[in-house]
C-alpha cells in the first residue's frame, strides 16, 4: 500500500522524510499482516487497529531503551501501587507526548482517512471509578515526563467500570469488556507470571540457625500473568510502564473430572481462579463478593512484591538496602496488606529477625489518604481475613501488640485514643482497619489538598499525629496537561501557544504569562471565539448523545462526577427545580438562558445516589418539553460518563460545580480540569477549591455555603433541616412539589426516600446551604450577561492555574516522600513535528 503524502513530505526535512517513511512502511506492514487488510475493503477500525500496532513499535523501542538506561544507572525508583487506573483513551495521549500527531494525521490522510474518525475507535479503560484512578493515571503521565524511574502497578480487570444505561430514567448496568477487540498497545509479557496464595494454614518449625519459623501452606494456588502498557513522557525519550496483572489458574482443568464425565467440576477451578481480575469493585454485599475484593488486593501486592524483589535481586544487594533503591506508594488503603506481605517474605522466606524486617519495612512504604469520612476507611473482619489470609493477620497482631505495647510505654496517649489507633476494632465484630495498618507501616502519610490533610490529622488520624507528627504532610493533587488541555482542547492550547509559546506544557506556571493580555480586546474576542467554538461542539455531543437541543449561546453549568451524595448533585436539581418554578409562576421574568448538564455514575448498591439519577431525570424530561421554559432553562444527563466524554464535556463549559459539603471532598481533580478551560467555579470552601480560591482571587471564583467549622459546630448542636426550610418558602414548595410527585406522576411515591433524607436527616447539610447556594447562582446568572468581564475572569482562571498540574505534585512527591531523581532529560530519537507554517 503506498500512502500519498506530497503535501506533507515538501514540509519534512531529509532525515525526517526517511522517518515517515519508515512509519508508513510499519503501518502498511502492520495493515496488511496484522490486521490481514487491504486496500480495497478498509475501515476506521482497521485503520485504528494497525496504527495502534504501529505505535506500539515506536514506544517498544522507547521503553527498552529507558530501561537500559536504568539499568546503566540503577536509579531509586518508585512503584505506585493502585487497585484503579482510570487511563482512558491511550492511543491520542500517546501521539501527542510522542510528538507524532501532526504527522500521522497527515499521513492518513494521504490514504482518505481522517485521524479523529480513527481515534473514536479506542475503548475507554475504564479500569477505575473515579478521581482516585484517574490521579493514579495523571501521575503515571508526569513520572514519565519528568525522567523519573516511577512505575504503577495494578489489575488487568477483564470489566472495567460499568457502562451505564438510562431506562426510564434510572440508571441500569452493563459489563465493559473494554478490551473485548483487543489492546494493541499492550504488551502481553508471557515469560513474567507469579504464584499468589490463599486459604490453607500456618505451620511451625525450627530452622537451622534455633529460631521458630513460620510457614504458610495455602490451600488455593493462582498465577498473575503481567501485562504492561508503555507510558510515554512528553517531549522525552523517557517511556516508564503500568504493570497490571491478570489472573490465571495454575491448572488448566481437571483431567481426572474431565475424564469420569464431570466436565463442569473439571474446569471449575479454573474458573474460580481467574475470577480474581474478572471485574472491578465486585458487589461486595455478599460474603462471596468480600472475599473476592480482598482476593484482589493481596493478589496484586503479592505479585508486584515478588517482581520487583526479583528486579532488585538483579544488582545483588543486600535487602538491608531495599529502601535507597525502592519506593512504594500506596493509593488509599486497598493495597495496605503489602505491609504484612514484606514482613511475610522478610520473617518467613527471608528468615530475618522482626525489627530488621520492621526497620526495612517501614522505610519503603508511604501512603496517601483519600477520605475525611471514618466510615469510608476500608477495614476487613478478622474471621474472614483469618479464614483468607491466615499467616498475614499472624503477623498484623503482632505488629499491632508491638506497636500498643510501644504507645503504652510512652505514655501519650489516652486508653480511648489507643483503642483509636489500634489496628485491631474490639467490639462484637472484630475487624483488620487497613488505614491504622498503613499510617502505622508507613513512614510518610499525605492528604491530597491542604484543607484534607488537616483535617485528617484533626479528626481520623489525631492521635496518630501525637506518636508520629513528623509523618504527616500535603501534597495537593494535580492534573497533566497533556491530557486535559492540549488533547481535550488543542483549539485553546494553540491559541494560548500563539501568546506565550508552548513552555506551559511541562510548567504551568508560565500561564501566568497570560495575564498580560486579559485587557486586550483582540485577544478577549479570540478567547471568546474559541470557547464558542467548544460550546457548538458540546451542543452537538449532547444532541447525539441525549436527542436534546440545547443553546450554545446559553450559559453551560455543569455537573460531571461520580454520584454521592456528599458531592451534592442533589442540592444541585433543587436549584434547577426552583428555577423551573420561578420561570412558571413568572414567564416574563428576565432569566439567564442556562443549560445544567449532568453525568456520572453511581455505585450499583448505592441505592440513594441512584435515585438522584433517576429525580435528575425525570426533572430533565418535564423541563426539556415546557415550552414555557424552552429558550431559557435545559436539564441534560449525560449517560455513561467516562474520561473521553469528560475531554469534551470540559472545554465547552462555562460553570464548574464543585458543591460538596465543607469537609467531605478530599481535594477533587475536576475542578482543576474546567479550571485549565476557562470555566468559572461555583463552590464551597472544599478540598482542593481552598487552594483554587487562594490561587485565582475571591472575584474570579464563586463561593458559598457553611465552611467546615460552621459543619462541624451545626452538627454537634443537633442540626435541624426543618430550621431552613421553615425559612425559605421556595424551598419548603420545592420539597412539595418532590412529596406529591411532580416529577414522578406514572410511579407516586417513587422519590419519598429523598424527601424524608432531606426533611428528617439531611446529613450533608443541603437545606443549610441551599440559600446561599440559590443567592449566588443568582450572582452568577448576572455576572454571565456581561460577556466582557466573563470573558477576563475566564482567562485569569486559566493563566492562574498553574498550580494544578500533576508535575508539581510529582515534583514534591519525588523530593519529599521518595527521595527519587529527576533524571536529566535526554530529547527524543526521533521527534516528528511539522515545521511552522
Amino acid at each position: 500500500m503506498v500512502v500519498n503524502n506530497s503535501r506533507l513530505i515538501n514540509l519534512l526535512s531529509e532525515e525526517q522524510k526517511a522517518d515517515l517513511a519508515s512509519m508508513e512502511k510499519q503501518f502498511a506492514h502492520h495493515l496488511e499482516y496484522t490486521i490481514g487488510k487491504n486496500r480495497y475493503n478498509l475501515k476506521n477500525e482497521d485503520i485504528y487497529k494497525a496504527l495502534g500496532h504501529t505505535i506500539r513499535d515506536f514506544l517498544i523501542d522507547r521503553l527498552n531503551f529507558t530501561q537500559e538506561r536504568y539499568r546503566e544507572q540503577n536509579p531509586k525508583k518508585v512503584y505506585y501501587f493502585s487497585l484503579e487506573f482510570l487511563m482512558g483513551r491511550t492511543l491520542m495521549n500517546a501521539l501527542i507526548n510522542l510528538g507524532l500527531y501532526e504527522t500521522i494525521q497527515e499521513m492518513l490522510r494521504g490514504i482518505g482517512f481522517e485521524l479523529t474518525d480513527v481515534l473514536e475507535f479506542e475503548t475507554d479503560a475504564g479500569l477505575g471509578n473515579g478521581g482516585l484512578g484517574r490521579l493514579a493515571a495523571c501521575f503515571l503521565d508526569s513520572m514519565a515526563t519528568l525522567n523519573v524511574p516511577g512505575f504503577g502497578y495494578g489489575i488487568r480487570y477483564d470489566y472495567g467500570i460499568f457502562n451505564q444505561i438510562i431506562a426510564n430514567g434510572s440508571q441500569l448496568e452493563m459489563p465493559d469488556h473494554w478490551d473485548a477487540d483487543g489492546v494493541p498497545y499492550e504488551v502481553v509479557r508471557s515469560d513474567i507470571s507469579f504464584s499468589v496464595g490463599f486459604f490453607g494454614h500456618t505451620e511451625t518449625r525450627v530452622s537451622g540457625k534455633g529460631k521458630i519459623q513460620h510457614d504458610w501452606v495455602p490451600d488455593e494456588t493462582v498465577l498473575a500473568s503481567a501485562h504492561d502498557y508503555p507510558i510515554p513522557g512528553f517531549n522525552t525519550s523517557t517511556v516508564n510502564y503500568l504493570r497490571l496483572w491478570a489472573a490465571k489458574s495454575s491448572e488448566e482443568f481437571n483431567l481426572d473430572y474431565f475424564n469420569h464425565g464431570d466436565y463442569m467440576k473439571a474446569v471449575q477451578d479454573k474458573s474460580i481462579s481467574e475470577n480474581i481480575s474478572k471485574v472491578l469493585y465486585p458487589n461486595d454485599t455478599t460474603e462471596q463478593g468480600k472475599v473476592l475484593r480482598l482476593k484482589q488486593q493481596y493478589f496484586m501486592v503479592c505479585a508486584s512484591l515478588q517482581d520487583i524483589l526479583i528486579q532488585f535481586r538483579e544488582f545483588k544487594y543486600n535487602l538491608k538496602e531495599l529502601p535507597d533503591f525502592i519506593a512504594i506508594q500506596l493509593n488509599d488503603t486497598h493495597p495496605s496488606i503489602g505491609i504484612a506481605e514484606l514482613m511475610r517474605v522478610f520473617l518467613d522466606n527471608e528468615e530475618m529477625d522482626w525489627d530488621q524486617a520492621w526497620e526495612i519495612v517501614t522505610k519503603v512504604f508511604s501512603y496517601t489518604n483519600h477520605t475525611v469520612l471514618p466510615e469510608a476507611l476500608e477495614s476487613w473482619r478478622v474471621e474472614l481475613f483469618e479464614k483468607l489470609l491466615p499467616r498475614h493477620l499472624e503477623i498484623i497482631y503482632e505488629i499491632n501488640h508491638r506497636f500498643l505495647t510501644e504507645v503504652r510505654n510512652k505514655c501519650i496517649l489516652t486508653e480511648a485514643e489507643i483503642q483509636q489507633v489500634s489496628i485491631i476494632e474490639e467490639g462484637n465484630e472484630k475487624r483488620v482497619r487497613m488505614a491504622n495498618l498503613a499510617v502505622i507501616g508507613s513512614f510518610r502519610v499525605n492528604g491530597v489538598a491542604a484543607l484534607h490533610s488537616d483535617l485528617i490529622q484533626k479528626t481520623i488520624f489525631h492521635a496518630f499525629t501525637k506518636v508520629f507528627p513528623e509523618k504527616f504532610n500535603n501534597k495537593t493533587n494535580g492534573i497533566t496537561p497533556r491530557r486535559w488541555l492540549l488533547q481535550s482542547n488543542p483549539s485553546l492550547a494553540n491559541l494560548i501557544s500563539k501568546k506565550i509559546g508552548n513552555e506551559f506544557t511541562t510548567n504551568l506556571y508560565k500561564l501566568k504569562d497570560l495575564e498580560q493580555y486579559v485587557e486586550d480586546p483582540d485577544f478577549q474576542n479570540d478567547w471568546k471565539k474559541v470557547k464558542f467554538t467548544a460550546k457548538n461542539e458540546l451542543a452537538r455531543l449532547i444532541k447525539s448523545e441525549t436527542g436534546i437541543t440545547i443553546d450554545p449561546n446559553s450559559m453551560i453549568d455543569v455537573q460531571i462526577k461520580r454520584f454521592h451524595e456528599y458531592k451534592r448533585q442533589l442540592l444541585n436539581i433543587l436549584r434547577v427545580i426552583a428555577l423551573y418554578r420561578r420561570i412558571k409562576e413568572n414567564p416574563n421574568a428576565e432569566i439567564t438562558p442556562r443549560t445544567v448538564v449532568f453525568g456520572g455514575k453511581a455505585a450499583p448498591g448505592y441505592y440513594m445516589a441512584k435515585l438522584i439519577i433517576k429525580l435528575i431525570n425525570n426533572v430533565a424530561w418535564v423541563v426539556n418539553r415546557d415550552k414555557d421554559v424552552a429558550e431559557r432553562l435545559k436539564v441534560v444527563f449525560i449517560p455513561n460518563y467516562r474520561v473521553s466524554l469528560a475531554e469534551k464535556i470540559i472545554p465547552g463549559s462555562n460553570l464548574s460545580e464543585q458543591i460538596s459539603t465543607a469537609g467531605t471532598e478530599a481535594s477533587g481533580t475536576s475542578n482543576m480540569k474546567f479550571m485549565l478551560n476557562g470555566a468559572l467555579t461555583i463552590g464551597t470552601l472544599d478540598g482542593a477549591n481552598v487552594e483554587i480560591l487562594e490561587e485565582v482571587g475571591e472575584e474570579n471564583i464563586y463561593i458559598f455555603g457553611l465552611h467546615t467549622e460552621e459543619v462541624f459546630r451545626m452538627k454537634e448542636a443537633g442540626y435541624r433541616p426543618t430550621d431552613h426550610i421553615h425559612k425559605n418558602e421556595d424551598l419548603h414548595r420545592i420539597l412539595l412539589m418532590i412529596r406529591e410527585n411532580f416529577f414522578s406522576m406514572g410511579e407516586p411515591g417513587v422519590f419519598g426516600p429523598i424527601y424524608d433524607s432531606l426533611f428528617y436527616t439531611d446529613n450533608y447539610l443541603l437545606m443549610a446551604d441551599f440559600t446561599s447556594y440559590d443567592e449566588t447562582q443568582n450572582r452568577v446568572a448576572r455576572d454571565f450577561l456581561d460577556e466582557t468581564n466573563w470573558t477576563k475572569k475566564s482567562i485569569l482562571n486559566v493563566a492562574r492555574s498553574g498550580k494544578f498540574s500533576s508535575d508539581r505534585t510529582i515534583r514534591e512527591y519525588a523530593k519529599e516522600i521518595w527521595k527519587v531523581p529527576l533524571l536529566d532529560t535526554i530529547p527524543p530519537q526521533t521527534i516528528y513535528k511539522l515545521p511552522q507554517n
